[in-house]
């Protein structure tokens, strides 16, 4: 964890937004909303839940002239149940690592292509994203201690 923390606080400089993708009501999915829930009033960044279409919020997340953009998701990445992962553009590129309709190596490319702002994504290795499920404890655990790291370093 002090490998994330050391490589957040290189990568989070400048005007930061901090992007939550998923769906609550598909247990571990809801991961990056929640995070984003949690640090509402509590960060020096500017933060938004893109839910389950971040496609949808590519005009806000360009109109934001971030310096640097975090997309916060639960992923697939062959990792045990609430690892964290950062994840580059090239990591995910070809890749389908999201739940979401639209690959999010291509959303990253898009947005990259549109703004100056260093962009990446922390996924969260998620247990079950079933319709109806609860967050699994391994997921819940890891999006307290992700909350936590990033109010110490966005403080």
């Amino acid at each position: 964890m002090a490998d994330l923390v050391d490589k957040l606080r290189e990568r989070l400089k400048g005007k930061v937004l901090l992007v939550g993708l998923g769906n609550s009501m598909r247990g571990d999915d809801g991961s990056g909303p929640k995070i984003i829930e949690m640090l509402d009033g509590k960060v020096k960044a500017d933060l938004l839940d893109a839910g389950e279409v971040p496609e949808s919020y590519t005009g806000r997340i360009l109109a934001a002239q971030a310096d640097t953009i975090l997309l916060i998701d639960a992923a697939d990445f062959g990792a045990a149940p609430g690892d964290l992962a950062i994840l580059e553009p090239e990591d995910l590129t070809g890749r389908a690592v999201s739940t979401h309709q639209i690959p999010l190596g291509l959303l990253i490319r898009y947005i990259k292509e549109n703004s100056h702002a260093d962009m990446f994504a922390l996924g969260i290795q998620a247990a079950g994203t079933g319709l109806g499920e609860s967050m699994s404890p391994a997921v819940a655990r890891s999006v307290q201690k992700l909350a936590e790291l990033l109010k110490e370093v966005l403080a």
